[in-house]
């Protein structure tokens, strides 16, 4: 599918999204988040996909926040509406069942650094500058930046990010937790794209189980994601992939898995 303000390549099973306009730095508008609602919709039910990466268009942004003009003219009921539609399009993207990577080549701001916070890691480059400047706008994150944070370097430092406003740099992301790792530019996509192929060898099912119940499990607490921990566990047990990796493991052969 073609798309207006991104672009999807596939190669060896490895998706990478590009946030694709250059000349407003990458900026969300409705229509960008619609089509990253479609495509990423459309990654998660494609067997030929098994990881993504995303990251922006051009060398000094990832996103660098939504479009303004939109967000001055809206009504409540707008308001809301846009906040929803952000919501489900990251939502989509936290849920897909297969690991994506932010590759943050820039400013990550407003929207931007939502969007890295929806993905399941997160590599910077070490240019790269991330912040919530909404409040110092009048408004606040409204596409999960209220709450993808806290569960990712603590209330106190998330309220820190949320309510000065003031963007980090890439350093001060990796030691509170916010990214994974900082790289140099011209080494960020191949990292990225070297972690990627890394999970690409596991096996499909065990991931995507194992990143499920690690999601899931922060949303409802220690015991039920136990729980649901062992059902994953048992159901893995199961399947053609966790004897082909028992096997291949006793024989020191790399398994070659298959998703069943």
């Amino acid at each position: 599918m073609n798309y207006d303000n991104l672009t999807v390549a596939i190669e060896n099973r490895l998706a990478r999204v590009t946030l694709n306009r250059p000349k407003v730095l990458n900026a969300l508008n409705e229509a960008t988040v619609r089509e990253i609602h479609i495509a990423f919709s459309a990654l998660k039910d494609d067997p030929a996909v098994g990881a993504v990466i995303v990251t922006g268009a051009g060398e000094k942004a990832f996103v660098a926040g939504a479009d303004i003009n939109e967000l001055a003219v809206m009504s409540p009921l707008q308001g809301e509406a846009s906040s929803r539609l952000g919501q489900a399009a990251f939502q989509v993207i936290e849920s897909l069942g297969k690991p994506v990577i932010a590759a943050i080549n820039g400013f990550a701001l407003g929207g931007g650094c939502e969007l890295t916070l929806a993905c399941h890691m997160r590599f910077a480059s070490e240019g790269a500058k991330i912040g919530l400047p909404e409040v110092g706008l009048g408004i606040m994150p409204g596409y999960g930046g209220t709450q993808r944070p806290t569960r990712l370097v603590g209330l106190g430092r998330a309220l820190e990010i949320i309510t000065t406003a003031r963007m980090i740099d890439a350093a001060e992301a990796l030691r509170i937790g916010l990214v994974n790792a900082v790289l140099p530019p011209a080494d960020l996509i191949p990292h990225c794209e070297k972690v990627a192929r890394e999970i690409l060898g596991r096996g499909p099912l065990a991931v995507r189980f194992a990143m499920d119940a690690a999601i899931r499990g922060l949303e409802t607490g220690i015991e039920r994601g136990l729980e649901l921990e062992s059902a994953y566990f048992g159901l893995l047990s199961a399947t053609g992939d966790m004897r082909e990796g028992l096997t291949a493991f006793l024989e020191k052969r790399k398994p070659a898995f298959t998703g069943a």
